[in-house]
Parts: C-alpha cells; sequence; structure tokens
C-alpha cells in the first residue's frame, strides 16, 4: 500500500466539496505511478526508475455553465485550496474570453451516479519485495542460457519493466481506490553467419509481478529456434494471400484496424469513418471484438481516469459494427454513456479516449485445420509495429516472420520482413475461420497519434484471412 494519498486524503475530499460549492461538477483524480526497470545485456546491467505516467501528482476538473477547466499539481496540502480554487476560476474566465462571441454549446456535465470501489490487481511476486539483486540474476540466468542454444547466438538481451500504480478518484458520489501491477518483459536474440545477422524478439507480459520470469526462462528453445531460422529468410513477393494469423498478429490487426477507428473523441471531431457505419456489416460474421477489463492483462484497471468504472465494450457484434469506445466528455457530447475509456498519460496530460484490452473473440477451429486449408500462403508471425487512418480506414504493419504455406503443410521457407497493408473491411470480412483458443498480450504502449502513451494489450485467436503483403 501506498503511503502518499492516505494521510492527505481528507484534505483532497475537502477540496472537492469546496470545489462543488462552486460548480455544477467536480472531480479529482489522485496518481501515485512507481516504475522500475531491469536489463541486462553484453553491455552489462541496467537498472533505473523512468517510465511513463509522471509520478506523484493530482489533477482537478471542473464544469460551469459554460466549459470544462482542469488543473494539475504535484504537492498538495489543504492549505492550498484557496490557491487551487483561484487558478480553476481564472482558467474557466481565460476560456470565455478566448471564445468571444464564437457560438458554442455548453459542455454537458459527466454523469455521477453513486459508486465506491476499492480493488488491487492480482499479483504472486512482487518485484518490488523480490529485489534487484535477485531479478538481475535471474535475468542473466536467463541469458546464459539462451546463449547457451547455439554457437550461432551471438547476442541475447533481456528487459524487464514493473509498474505499480495506485489511483483514487473522487467526485461529489464517488469514492473509488484502484492498485495496478503489472510487469513485462522482452528476449530479443541475434544471429549470426558470415557476415549475416539476424534477430529475432519476443515479449511477455502479465497483470501481476515477477512470476512472467517463468514464461521467459520457458520461451528460451524456441525464441532460439526461430531466431536460427531467420539466417534463410528471403524477401516475399508482394501480393494478395490467403494467411493464418498467430495470436500476436491477430492482435495487432484488431489494434489497428478498429482500434483507434472507433475512439469515439474522433467522432466528434469528424476524423473516424466508422462514425457513419454503425449497425452495418464490416467485418465477417466470424468477427466478435471487444474492449475492456473482462481479462486479466496489462492494460486491465476497474475504473479510469475520469472515474467512468470499466466493463466489457462490444465494438463489432458478428461482423456488425455496434458501437465505440468513449471517454465521459465525447460521451456527454454525443449523448451516450461513458465506455469507461478516458485515459491519461500523467496526470499532467488530458483525457481521452483511449484502447485498453481489445481482442476477438476466438472460434471453432484448429491452427492445424487452419493451415491444412490454405493451398498457397503464409503463416504470420511476430509483429513489430503497425498504424491506421481512422479517417480512410487504411492500415499498414509491419510483421517480421512469414511461414510459407503449400498444400496445406509448412514448407520450411521463410520471408522476412513484411509489409501488412490493405482497407479494413476488406481484409475483416476476408475472415473465413477462427481458431478456438484465445490470448492476449500487454507488452506495449499506445500513443494517440504521435504522443499520449498509455499502456495497452490486444490479442484473439488464430486467424485466416486473405491479406495483401509486401
Amino acid at each position: 500500500m501506498f503511503s502518499t494519498i492516505d494521510p492527505i486524503l481528507p484534505a483532497l475530499k475537502k477540496l472537492v466539496s469546496s470545489l462543488h460549492a462552486d460548480y455544477p461538477y467536480a472531480s479529482l483524480l489522485a496518481v501515485e505511478d512507481k516504475w522500475r526497470r531491469w536489463n541486462v545485456s553484453r553491455n552489462g546491467v541496467n537498472i533505473s526508475g523512468d517510465g511513463f505516467g509522471g509520478g506523484t501528482g493530482f489533477v482537478v476538473r471542473v464544469f460551469d455553465a459554460a466549459g470544462c477547466a482542469e488543473y494539475s499539481f504535484n504537492e498538495f496540502s489543504e492549505a492550498m485550496i484557496p490557491d487551487i480554487m483561484a487558478a480553476l476560476r481564472d482558467r474557466l474566465s481565460q476560456q470565455a474570453v478566448a471564445l468571444g462571441n464564437i457560438a458554442s454549446l455548453p459542455t454537458p456535465l459527466p454523469a455521477d451516479e453513486p459508486a465506491q470501489l476499492s480493488k488491487s490487481s492480482p499479483y504472486q511476486v512482487d518485484p518490488g519485495e523480490l529485489g534487484d539483486q535477485a531479478i538481475i540474476q535471474k535475468l542473466q540466468g536467463i541469458r546464459e542460457k539462451a546463449l547457451a542454444v547455439d554457437e550461432r547466438i551471438m547476442e541475447a538481451q533481456l528487459g524487464m519493466a514493473y509498474r505499480r500504480c495506485r489511483k483514487v478518484f473522487l467526485s461529489p458520489n464517488r469514492e473509488l481506490d484502484q492498485t495496478l501491477r503489472w510487469t513485462t518483459c522482452a528476449l530479443s536474440m541475434m544471429v549470426a553467419r558470415g557476415q549475416e545477422l539476424k534477430y529475432a524478439y519476443r515479449p511477455f507480459s502479465n497483470l501481476g509481478g515477477a512470476e512472467v520470469l517463468d514464461n521467459v526462462e520457458a520461451a528460451v528453445p524456441e525464441v532460439a529456434a526461430g531466431a536460427i531460422d531467420m539466417l534463410d529468410s528471403q524477401p516475399i513477393a508482394p501480393g494478395e494471400y490467403e494467411c493464418v494469423c498467430d495470436p500476436d498478429v491477430t492482435g495487432m490487426i484488431v489494434h489497428e484496424a478498429f482500434g483507434h477507428g472507433v475512439e469515439m473523441d474522433m467522432f466528434v471531431k469528424d476524423r473516424a469513418l466508422g462514425k457513419n457505419y454503425m449497425d452495418d456489416y464490416v467485418a465477417s460474421r466470424l468477427v466478435t471484438m471487444h474492449d475492456g477489463s473482462q481479462v486479466n492483462e496489462a492494460a486491465t484497471m476497474f475504473f479510469d481516469d475520469e472515474g467512468t468504472l470499466t466493463g466489457d465494450t462490444v465494438v463489432i457484434d458478428q461482423g456488425v459494427l455496434k458501437t465505440g469506445m468513449c471517454d465521459a466528455l465525447s460521451a456527454a457530447r454525443l449523448g451516450i454513456r461513458p465506455t469507461g475509456n478516458g485515459r491519461r498519460e500523467s496526470y499532467e496530460r488530458k483525457a481521452y479516449t483511449r484502447m485498453t484490452n481489445t481482442y476477438f473473440d476466438p472460434g471453432d477451429h484448429s491452427v492445424e485445420d487452419m493451415i491444412a486449408s490454405v493451398s498457397y500462403g503464409f503463416l504470420l508471425q511476430q509483429p513489430s509495429s503497425g498504424m491506421e487512418d481512422p479517417k480512410n480506414w487504411g492500415i499498414q504493419c509491419m510483421v517480421s516472420v512469414a511461414r510459407e504455406i503449400k498444400d496445406g503443410k509448412l514448407t520450411g521457407k521463410i520471408f522476412s520482413p513484411i509489409v501488412l497493408t490493405g482497407y479494413v473491411p476488406d481484409l475483416l470480412k476476408s475472415v473465413s475461420m477462427m481458431g478456438r483458443d484465445r490470448k492476449l498480450s500487454g507488452s506495449g504502449f499506445c500513443g494517440k497519434g504521435y504522443k499520449e502513451w498509455v499502456k495497452v494489450s490486444d490479442g484473439g485467436p488464430y486467424m485466416k484471412a486473405r491479406i495483401r503483403l509486401g
């Protein structure tokens, strides 16, 4: 349990009460955010406390008859309440002057139904209790095991990051408290044959602690074999192919294809094509897409940064686009309920609509069935990056490995690197098989454009579709 917020909690409640006496709505988010990172490589050992989140701080939000204002700070005492209230009054006055005679609608007030919550995410091994020395010894042991697999492995690097974050949200009718822990790891290997160098990379994540290291160690032989296979990789001939996507590639497609494109703050700004396709078929009937905290992964939370309780949002239901994800302000503008997707990079940053755990539902097929159904195509593995154009539904992603399938069998040939492109509805309408098992990964962060980074996870089952590769 953190100790920074608890001693000043009564004064924080007094601040909210004082603000609510002057404004129809007032809220406060208090954040205690601590990071730890470890890395081992041929260059030695590195330990740091850096990471997204901004550390410990506070942000207050108020609404008057015309607009909304926020004020953030990283120190607080009861004596500061008059100064904070004065700062908010000044901000609302400046906004009114800036608007001048520009016609604008009043900002609707967020909903504030009564709610109380106090929860912590589960974990088995707290890295803070385990200590730096034990973690470094474990990472070095895994690295040595990786280097010993084959003489062609020139280097192995391991990185681990742990975040423990407590958030308290206060409003006139809500008192919410959550402590979340997640751990991510990455294992990368470099192999050499003559002057040729190739790389393989595997991320790991959990909603929990250092127990994830057991998964890293167990994966060493598979990652090593994948790195060695890359030595025989060759460029692919551009074209459209039957493809079987592993769960990580499926997750990247979920995230890029209908992730940002259904963040509904983009609907308010008319910057997303999805706004015009609600209740239309945008995918195969095999495709059902979720976002939310009904699964346990690194992006799971019990309430968002605007005090909305999280749940499960069904974005696509059997191919039909049903809804998007929404923060509280955008929901008020659109006249709908927020979905618990209002997230801040830190207490110093604005809340935007952001994805959390985003994934496709599983189906009825085995991966063996999928491969056997392919006359000529590829098994896609190891996604590395992706981006989309929400206004035109274009997608472009990078995949490290495409394993050739011919007459229903893997031939052993590998192609790399791969660029995956296409028009999102065409890609998703071509989905013809979904695997039985769902897997999510939460090793990365997602930016809003080029900034505003938040933790996300994505995934799904193995998936068969027709995809343009190059």
